[in-house]
């Protein structure tokens, strides 16, 4: 027989208040309150504290306070991730985060959900996870929804809503979210509207690439 914790981790309608699933989330909220009760520079106690939480090794992460999510197990974080501050991960489904992420302030990944209709929303919860590319910028105040996917180095447009997948390598913004362009060569051009990268800044660039291969 399958246990709540296994049917949230497939997909299925589940139990949020199974006493296995209470206990794990009353052992992440217990972690989540010593983080985020944390001095700003007691960053070595908080880094140990969060690897506890995503039940990690990874060291090259940093994650602004306050910060929140569920359970904590659910979340895959990959290389150099940051987060800034009031980032929530409603985790009951799996979350996996590429390399290189950043997610501005007050972004939100929501796994679970509920069915539509009143009656059986009453009943039942389901999550499905989400999964967020290499190299990805999510802007500020933007929420991702359950089973959705932002392909590799993506931008998320401020305050977007993602309900369906994002492609590789384009613009997106909005509510709901939708492309606006594909990332191209001129980016490598202008920082920011009619604002040219330096030659300096072109060197530089040239130089840290080449040592990452």
């Amino acid at each position: 027989m399958m246990s709540e914790k296994d049917n949230m981790l497939a997909g299925r309608l589940y139990n949020p208040f199974d006493p296995e699933l209470i206990e794990a989330k009353d052992t992440a909220q217990d972690l989540l309150y010593q983080i985020n009760q944390l001095h700003p520079q007691q960053k070595a106690q908080k880094a140990d504290l969060v690897r506890r939480l995503f039940q990690t090794d990874r060291r090259d992460f940093n994650i602004e306070l306050p910060f929140r999510c569920d359970y904590g197990f659910n979340i895959n974080i990959g290389k150099a991730f940051y987060a800034n501050y009031n980032c929530t991960l409603l985790d009951s489904a799996p979350i996996r985060i590429g390399d290189n992420v950043m997610f501005a302030p007050n972004v939100s990944l929501f796994t679970a959900t509920h069915p539509i209709d009143p009656d059986y929303r009453r009943r039942g919860i389901f999550a499905l996870p989400i999964t967020i590319g290499d190299n990805v910028w999510i802007g500020g105040n933007s929420v991702v929804m359950p089973g959705v996917r932002i392909g590799n180095n993506a931008v998320i447009g401020a305050g977007s809503v993602v309900t369906k997948d994002i492609p590789d390598n384009c613009i997106a913004v909005g509510n709901p979210c939708k492309v606006l362009r594909q990332i191209n060569q001129n980016d490598k051009r202008y920082y920011f509207k009619d604002r040219p990268f330096s030659d300096e800044f072109h060197r530089m660039m040239a130089e840290f690439l080449a040592a990452e291969q």
